[in-house]
């Protein structure tokens, strides 16, 4: 083995798509809209409107409804965070002070020289 393989410092292993910043703004999105869809079903089942709580509870299998409500949740949710990141990705922020795009046109004075 070559000496500079022997001297390099070895470093864990980490899962390559955390590499790609794309995947992990929509990662990090979607565990978001994970929260979210978890708070609000949670939210439904303390406040249980219109008998939820009851109705999902009086049933045979009452983990198949939550999981479906859930997973509804998620998925509405966890779409809507995603698009609005990869929506606000080309936004500038806030203390960008450059400017985007082409400049401004300016109005010149044309001189044009005759020849004799």
């Amino acid at each position: 083995m070559p000496d500079d393989m022997q001297n390099k410092p070895q470093t864990p292993p980490t899962f390559i798509i955390w590499r790609v910043p794309l995947f992990r703004l929509l990662a990090i999105n979607l565990a978001a809209g994970v929260a979210v869809a978890a708070l609000l079903v949670g939210g439904l089942l303390v406040l249980n409107p219109g008998g939820l709580r009851d109705l999902i509870f009086a049933d045979e299998s009452p983990i198949a409804a939550l999981g479906l409500l859930l997973f509804g949740f998620v998925v509405t949710f966890g779409s809507a965070a995603m698009g609005s990141a990869i929506m606000a990705a080309g936004m500038p922020k806030a203390d960008d002070a450059t400017p985007r795009g082409p400049g401004k046109l300016v109005a010149q004075e044309l001189t044009r020289t005759v020849p004799r």
